[in-house]
């Protein structure tokens, strides 16, 4: 009969996720600027007040270059209310000609927010890095997305 000690399951988990093969990252860099027209959010309420934890906001919305003058593609995504008055909790996904870029992380009500760029498809894929984003005025009707872009080693 066969023993495994932790030692041995261990050795063995060490052994198999060493062995497989992980991106070395920030062979290059590239930085992405778009700006976002927030025309469609809509938030459903999970309470009775104007702002409840649990609250969803969604959204569709067309995306501009860095002159805001051309369209260069959309993002859709939703958040999640956290703290009421504060933040939510974002996921969305930017589609480009290229290909997409996903991102998550917290949407601050009051000044800018950071949030993690988790991946992408096309010549977005395998890429890592962070998005700032920053509102271009007190409406919330336009955000710039600056994306610091890391790209693995081939």
């Amino acid at each position: 009969m066969l023993k495994f000690t932790p030692i041995g399951i261990l050795c063995s988990v060490t052994a198999v996720v060493g062995a497989m093969p992980v991106p070395a990252f920030a062979a290059a860099t590239e930085h992405l600027h778009v700006i976002e027209h927030a025309a469609s959010d809509a938030t459903a309420h999970v309470g009775t007040k104007n702002d409840n934890r649990g609250d969803i906001l969604t959204f569709a919305n067309d995306v501009f270059d860095a002159a805001d003058k051309k369209k260069i593609g959309s993002d859709q995504g939703f958040c999640m209310r956290v703290v009421t008055g504060k933040s939510y909790e974002c996921l969305w996904t930017l589609s480009l000609a290229g290909g997409q870029i996903t991102v998550q992380g917290p949407f601050r009500d009051a000044g800018d927010s950071a949030l993690a760029v988790t991946g992408g498809t096309g010549r977005y894929a395998d890429v890592r890095g962070e998005m700032a984003l920053h509102a271009r005025d007190a409406k919330g009707s336009a955000y710039d997305f600056n994306y610091t872009l890391q790209f693995p080693a081939n």
